[in-house]
């Protein structure tokens, strides 16, 4: 899967143009953009968190871990810190007051955090209703009640005319019915069709949501779920992050409430 590809099959065609000619205004065009990642302490989330302050964006990120994030800002030290539990409902406004306070606004919210129990893989009616309690709370409701509590400062940057676009991180098993990943792969198809509902809903705010599935990438949570898997195969976070990145920048050119609507569903 390449998510640079099925991005620019799903943008209108001057969009798909900047995408294909890897146009300097794609690096440039998150100077000041005000960004919250989910999920942000490796793998992917981490790779867009350093992605994103390279291209001047202002950079919040969540984590679980304490000791984790303390660690990212460390090395990142223009990255904002949040330390908080998607997946637990009391953390939410805490989690949003941060990164507003933080970032004085939002205007791109990533989705990127996933829980991927139970581990190892099971079939679907071996799987504890605890773990697919807690696989939903995390892929789905977390960022459903994260981009709700977000909205009120979304839509005030697209009134303003920043942008505001919402990242929901997908993945081929939100489409694909593959054995043993049947919590995961539900959360992620439930978390997909709540993306094109709220794109629908929000469009005449100016608020983009999209879905996107980065591929197979060589990151901590694939290797749990995938232990034998020969990394050589796997695409790189990095890279990945790069891609993810451009598809918000085009989005994000077109910044107006009444453009035309924007990559809906960019899902491998």
């Amino acid at each position: 899967m390449d998510i640079h590809h099925k991005a620019i099959d799903s943008i209108p065609s001057p969009l798909r143009q900047l995408l294909a000619s890897g146009d300097d205004r794609l690096c440039n065009s998150f100077t000041d953009v005000r960004v919250a990642i989910t999920g942000g302490t490796s793998g992917l989330g981490l790779s867009l968190v350093r992605e994103l302050l390279d291209r001047g964006a202002k950079v919040a990120f969540v984590a679980r871990s304490r000791n984790r994030v303390e660690c990212v800002v460390q090395e990142l030290p223009a990255a904002h810190g949040v330390v908080g539990d998607l997946s637990r409902k009391e953390d939410i406004h805490p989690i949003t007051m941060q990164i507003v306070g933080a970032l004085g606004g939002l205007d791109v919210l990533i989705n990127n955090a996933s829980d991927l129990r139970p581990i190892p893989l099971q079939l679907l009616a071996d799987t504890e209703c605890e773990d697919l309690e807690r696989t939903l709370a995390t892929n789905l409701l977390g960022p459903f009640r994260l981009t709700k509590a977000m909205l009120g400062s979304l839509a005030v940057s697209a009134r303003e005319g920043r942008g505001a676009v919402v990242v929901n991180v997908s993945s081929d098993a939100a489409v694909n019915a593959y054995p043993r990943w049947g919590a995961y792969g539900a959360s992620k198809a439930a978390l997909l069709h709540l993306s094109r509902i709220w794109d629908e809903e929000l469009s005449l705010e100016g608020v983009r949501v999209i879905s996107i599935d980065p591929g197979d990438m060589d990151t901590p949570l694939h290797a749990a779920a995938v232990p034998d898997a020969d990394r050589s195969t796997l695409k790189r976070p990095e890279v990945a992050a790069r891609e993810l990145a451009d598809t918000v920048a085009a989005v994000l050119s077109r910044r107006t409430p009444d453009s035309e609507p924007i990559a809906r569903e960019v899902v491998g």
